[in-house]
């Protein structure tokens, strides 16, 4: 079988995002980045960073406050000042995800790869085991990938979208009996708190959520970083620029 007939095979395989990084790679070899993540998506991504992290302070907080603070009662209003911190970061979040699924569907078709993952695909899950031998130290060379690399898509799918999309929910049930009934957070989110049982078990689990979400940005952080020093191509710099840079 001559080059050209195997080469038309295996493009005959690839779906139709797989034979896009395909050509975007081919580029790239002599141009050597690819413009992958447009403005919306890099602002969204440094603004949602911001959020969390406001969130997760002031979550931690929330649910373990302070003793006691020094002087009058009616003098102290840090833990009204951390509540209303962690409530602006909550609608932020909020509202960036609704503004992600709209540039989802009018961006890029890097934009949609946070919101699906091709479980059913064969290529997909060899991919996925590629990448896990590259993390273990078991392989020299990791693949060349465009966008987010199998892996490192299924954990923003599963561990981030499915999480915050939690969080959400959970955290408006809970401000909703603040807003007290027939106030739209009531209306759209009162249904939670009735499905876990009691206010308490939705504390629980939004508290034990934030938990998850820090172990995941842990984890997000320390393999952006990696893949930046030992991986061939760029990660960090690429959610500042747009760019993907590739390295042989």
């Amino acid at each position: 079988m001559t080059q050209a007939v195997q080469s038309r095979a295996t493009a005959d395989k690839l779906s139709g995002e797989e034979r896009r990084d395909a050509a975007e790679l081919a580029s790239s070899k002599s141009l050597k980045s690819v413009y992958v993540y447009e403005a919306p998506v890099r602002l969204w991504h440094w603004v949602n960073a911001l959020a969390i992290t406001v969130l997760c302070v002031t979550g931690y907080f929330i649910g373990s406050p302070l003793p006691t603070q020094p002087g009058e009662a009616i003098h102290n209003y840090l833990m009204g000042y951390i509540r209303f911190a962690h409530f602006a970061a909550g609608y932020v979040l909020a509202v960036g995800l609704l503004g992600r699924i709209y540039w989802a569907i009018v961006g890029n078709h890097h934009a949609r790869e946070l919101f699906w993952v091709p479980l059913f695909t064969r290529s997909f899950w060899k991919e996925v085991l590629g990448m896990l031998k590259w993390y273990a130290f078991l392989t020299e060379r990791p693949g060349k990938y465009v966008g987010h690399n199998p892996l490192a898509r299924m954990a923003m799918f599963f561990g981030f979208l499915l999480l915050t999309l939690f969080m959400v929910v959970t955290g408006f049930a809970l401000y909703a009996e603040g807003a007290q009934r027939d106030s739209w957070q009531d209306k759209m989110f009162g249904w939670v708190i009735p499905l876990f049982g009691q206010s308490q078990d939705v504390h629980t689990w939004h508290h034990l959520g934030m938990w998850a979400l820090i172990c995941f940005v842990i984890l997000h952080v320390y393999a952006a970083i990696r893949e930046d020093i030992m991986g061939r191509s760029s990660v960090v710099s690429t959610m500042v620029s747009g760019h993907r840079t590739f390295k042989d």
